[in-house]
């Protein structure tokens, strides 16, 4: 294999062609989907349920039927809502004795409406960064080599 051949076969393999090689924001693809509107327009709504996405954007008909949020906004749910209740719990156990009791009445409900609070929007913006990085099938082309090694 000569090297005029190796560098086809390495483009081959790149998710956007020539013609999609335009750079999307990520920083505004990520706030669209931060309040939950589309990464490309910013003006469709991006989810028909609470954590359910359309599968097309209503304004520019944008698919998001391929996007693989899986468990991150999960993960980075738990770790931001982690963060603010025990360091909450730790400054309040500083100042108050509190039995503890009292402090399950008054961190549970917070844990608990912090993390509904904070999925969607979180999310929302993994949706975002999926789609200004071409991840998934965003680029609108699969990686594939065209040259088979024989």
């Amino acid at each position: 294999m000569d090297n005029m051949q190796a560098r086809s076969m390495a483009a081959d393999w790149k998710n956007a062609t020539e013609e999609q090689s335009d750079k999307r924001d990520i920083a505004k693809a990520m706030k669209r989907g931060w309040f939950c509107r589309c990464p490309n327009c910013g003006e469709g709504k991006l989810f028909r349920a609470f954590l359910k996405p359309v599968d097309h954007c209503a304004v520019c008909n944008e698919d998001y039927t391929h996007q693989r949020a899986d468990d991150l906004p999960a993960y980075l749910s738990i770790v931001i809502v982690g963060h603010i209740v025990i360091g909450g719990f730790m400054m309040t156990d500083m100042v108050w004795t509190l039995s503890n009791w009292t402090h399950l009445a008054i961190w549970t409900p917070i844990t608990v409406l912090l993390a509904l609070a904070t999925i969607q929007p979180i999310k929302g913006a993994v949706i975002g960064l999926q789609w200004a990085a071409r991840m998934h099938g965003f680029g609108h082309a699969e990686p594939r080599p065209e040259d088979s090694l024989e």
